[in-house]
């Protein structure tokens, strides 16, 4: 069995030959730059000079020689990172900042600095949807310069066996809105301006349309997995009322999923960490097939429970260490015993790809990324569907 065939098979909830691994096939599921170059190093592997896949994070590209040596099963295949297509940088003093395709202002500490910031947001002053409509700065989601080279890329990922992940053109409706408003704006348009907030989030889903025809015209014959972000949740809360998400989000997450499945057979991959039980039921009404990453240490997550519940309708994609409270604080013996006990809770039936809960950050120490992967090849057979916890 092939990774592909590996990942397909888990995907539709049933148990392959070992459990699915992914190191850096979403913006999600990546290592920083930093944590990359200690992990090359902490193998013994030759040094190298991280590609960047995802500019805002400071994700590193795996390289063909990480990827074989972890077994990497998924393969990233993207445009250009969110909102960085062809981004001019410049100096501001003590940073380095650009503008992306959105008119967003994004800047980093030129010392120490290990991600950017955004800074500046573009409709922020807007305070009618004529001062919304005005905007000319949406990116053309159909320019060919974002395709090129992608459909190549794929078939070779698929001549290797590999699994194929194609990525957005931005971060989520809701998201996207909050991004070009300003956080302030984002929370109190849907009191004070709902009509702002539905014309943007509108915009996004008709520019999040366009793109999807266009990649999926080139890409839908080959890809696994299409990845659809936005964040609607805190640590211990939705970050709105369940009655403004059902009014404002859920029907137009509805009309982007439905457009995506009457394209592709590709599964919806969608990202929202935090506490986002409220609504769970209601995102597999609008489409998705997979979370990621569900996220261990936010209010009302329990792994055992969601796989009971949720596992014959939603695949999770994450899980697999708690990069919060473990991944980087623990040592690697607790990090082995909370991948242990992920796999328990996760792995039985399939239905679960294992990566980090989020990204692995620059402060990661090597070797406890070394004793998460060494935890899950010492387990990837399905010990949990009989037997204990070893």
């Amino acid at each position: 069995m092939n990774s592909r065939e590996r990942v397909q098979m888990a995907l539709n909830h049933k148990e392959p030959d070992m459990i699915p691994f992914d190191l850096g096939a979403t913006p999600m599921s990546g290592i920083h730059q930093v944590a990359y170059v200690n992990l090359r190093d902490y193998l013994g592997m030759p040094k190298v000079q991280p590609r960047i896949s995802d500019v805002i994070q400071q994700l590193a590209a795996i390289d063909a020689d990480v990827a074989d040596r972890l077994q990497i099963d998924v393969r990233n295949i993207a445009p250009p990172s969110y909102g960085a297509h062809e981004q001019q940088y410049r100096d501001e003093g003590d940073y380095t900042a650009y503008t992306d395709d959105w008119g967003i202002d994004w800047r980093k500490p030129k010392h120490g600095g290990l991600y950017y910031d955004m800074y500046s947001w573009p409709l922020i002053k807007a305070e009618t949807v004529d001062d919304v409509r005005k905007y000319d700065r949406w990116p053309d989601p159909t320019d060919p310069a974002r395709y090129a080279g992608l459909r190549d890329s794929a078939l070779a990922a698929v001549a290797e066996g590999k699994a194929v992940v194609l990525g957005s053109i931005s971060p989520g409706v809701s998201e996207m809105h909050g991004w070009t408003r300003g956080y302030e704006n984002y929370f109190t348009d849907f009191y004070l301006h709902p009509e702002i907030a539905e014309y943007i989030m509108d915009t996004m889903v008709d520019l999040k349309i366009a793109y999807w025809e266009r990649a999926l015209q080139e890409l839908g014959d080959l890809v696994d997995v299409v990845i659809e972000p936005d964040d609607l949740a805190g640590q211990n809360h939705l970050l709105f009322s369940l009655d403004q998400y059902r009014q404002f989000i859920k029907p137009r997450h509805t009309r982007l999923f439905s457009f995506i499945k009457s394209h592709t057979n590709a599964k919806i991959l969608y990202h929202c960490d935090g506490a986002l039980m409220p609504v769970l039921w209601d995102l597999i009404e609008s489409g998705i097939d997979i979370l990621n990453p569900l996220q261990k240490s936010a209010a009302g997550i329990d792994f055992k429970a969601i796989k009971k519940e949720y596992g014959n309708d939603l695949s999770i994609w994450g899980g697999g260490v708690d990069t919060q409270r473990v991944f980087e604080q623990g040592t690697p013996a607790e990090v082995r015993r909370d991948v242990l006990e992920n796999i328990e809770a996760l792995a039985p039936g399939g239905g679960w790809i294992f990566t980090t809960i989020h990204n692995t950050q620059a402060t990661v120490p090597p070797q406890n990324f070394m004793a998460m992967w060494e935890a899950l090849q010492e387990n990837r057979n399905y010990f949990a569907t009989g037997g204990d916890l070893p």
